[in-house]
């Protein structure tokens, strides 16, 4: 008998792109959003497109990982595949999805290429991003801190070597959009990072090391100032995060 998917996407006030990300996972098994009490018109949108809506409380929840193991468990499916509501899942990957977990031998998950936008460009690193977001339901668990990854029991492996499976990511925030949502993911990662002694060293070198990585070794020098100005805002939010956590400590 053949494997069944169930996609699961997390919501809250997302319908700037919910159609097209519905749209694009509209012949899967099952499509099941697990909302954060939006306001706008998402509900209508998941309606439409005949999803399972199930509700977690927003809270005073800021971002979206305390609601996904309750969204993941929600699909009835043994296979779910985590999208954002702003993540367009291409034909190519669909197929190999249901390709995959119909072979024998299969792993209990997979890290699937994510391509970002960045001022009007996708971005295509000598590195790309890999993510894992399909995998067996049974036993998996995501921590509820922000930029978590789901912990799998089994085997996981990138799917690689398939050029146009991939998520598609259709966020492409404006500079003042991007320093609003740095502070806020800083400001959630200084709590995940307790305990940390950093110091001198690490406000000078850890900013220095993710701007060489991201310039050189990603390869952001080639997509010319879009890409100095990438660099530089990687090696900025490691110099906030890192005096944050700093000033957290002379504070505590």
């Amino acid at each position: 008998m053949e494997q069944k998917i169930s996609v699961v996407i997390n919501t809250y006030n997302a319908e700037q792109h919910l159609e097209q990300v519905l749209e694009a996972v509209r012949d899967f098994d099952e499509i099941v959003v697990c909302d954060m009490e939006s306001t706008d018109n998402t509900l209508d949108i998941a309606r439409k497109y005949g999803c399972k809506i199930v509700t977690f409380a927003k809270k005073n929840y800021n971002i979206v990982e305390p609601a996904r193991n309750f969204a993941v468990q929600s699909a009835q499916n043994k296979w779910v595949l985590v999208v954002d509501a702003d993540e367009i899942i291409t034909p190519e990957l669909k197929s190999i999805l249901y390709k995959k977990i119909n072979e024998p031998n299969c792993p209990a998950g997979f890290f699937i290429q994510r391509r970002n936008m960045f001022m009007g460009m996708y971005i295509r690193d000598f590195h790309p991003e890999y993510i894992l977001r399909f995998f067996i339901k049974d036993g998996a668990e995501w921590p509820p801190y922000i930029h978590s990854i789901p912990i799998i029991q089994g085997r996981v492996e990138k799917l690689k070597g398939y050029d146009n499976a991939c998520m598609l990511h259709l966020m492409d925030e404006t500079m003042y959009e991007y320093m609003a949502k740095m502070n806020q993911y800083t400001d959630n990662e200084v709590e995940k990072k307790r305990g940390r002694n950093y110091g001198v060293g690490a406000l000078i070198w850890r900013p220095i090391w993710r701007f060489f990585k991201k310039y050189f070794m990603d390869g952001s020098y080639r997509m010319g100032t879009r890409g100095l100005i990438r660099a530089m805002m990687a090696a900025v939010y490691q110099f906030v995060l890192i005096s944050k956590i700093i000033e957290k400590r002379y504070r505590d």
